[in-house]
């Protein structure tokens, strides 16, 4: 029987509600194996974490590769999944491949098999997904750029800020300071990311607006609380 390790990948608080979340791309993932009749071997997983950061970053990743025996399968919903980088991509395909492992993609992407076409298929998919990431990345330093010549700020405001009257320094939300303060404390003893957005949903308080989840509770646990 198939072995398959799943792995799945979000980056931002967007993609979770999206086609890209987290249970979408598992859910990907466990009907891919159940339909090729394969035992899935453990779930791993890379919260907030961008598809171009360094392996060292990539703690879930690295945990899946480690799980990995010879003639198992390192499963995604999408090559992209893994990263947008190819050098960092090919550097996890050589880790797997020492493991005895390949990487097999739900939606196909040419790893079927390590046929000619199937590589070339493998790469192109790969340089769309770097393309895409630079793509974004210049409209967004050219979307800041735009907002500097207007005299506006081009910034993201830190959750526990707010805009002062003034439209250009920034000043303590009280508020959102507390839910911080709530979050460090809950993180110092190892409370899990999905735990604490369910202890904020359970108190009614709002990521200015929204629910939290566990990719928002780690991007805004990673900021200091003001002192």
């Amino acid at each position: 029987m198939n072995r398959f390790a799943i792995f799945t990948r979000c980056s931002t608080d967007e993609q979770v509600n999206s086609g890209h979340g987290l249970n979408a791309q598992l859910d990907i993932c466990k009907n891919f194996a159940s339909r090729n009749g394969g035992e899935i071997s453990g779930i791993f997983s890379d919260e907030g974490i961008s598809g171009a950061a360094s392996l060292d970053k990539r703690l879930g990743l690295l945990s899946a590769i480690s799980s990995l025996e010879k003639g198992d399968n390192l499963l995604v919903a999408k090559r992209d999944r893994l990263a947008r980088d190819p050098l960092i991509l090919a550097m996890i395909e050589a880790s797997v491949n020492r493991k005895g492992a390949r990487i097999i993609s739900a939606s196909g992407e040419g790893t079927e098999s390590d046929e000619p076409t199937s590589i070339l298929m493998r790469r192109m998919v790969d340089a769309f997904a770097e393309y895409e990431r630079l793509v974004i990345k210049s409209r967004t330093k050219c979307a800041l750029q735009a907002k500097i010549k207007r005299n506006e700020r081009a910034g993201h405001i830190p959750f526990g800020f707010r805009l002062a009257s003034d439209g250009c320094h920034l000043e303590k939300e009280p508020n959102e300071q507390e839910i911080l303060k709530t979050i460090q404390e809950l993180r110092s003893h190892r409370v899990s990311l999905r735990q604490i957005a369910e202890e904020l949903n359970s108190h009614n308080f709002k990521n200015r607006g929204n629910p939290w989840n566990n990719v928002s509770v780690l991007r805004v646990s990673r900021g200091k609380v003001a002192a």
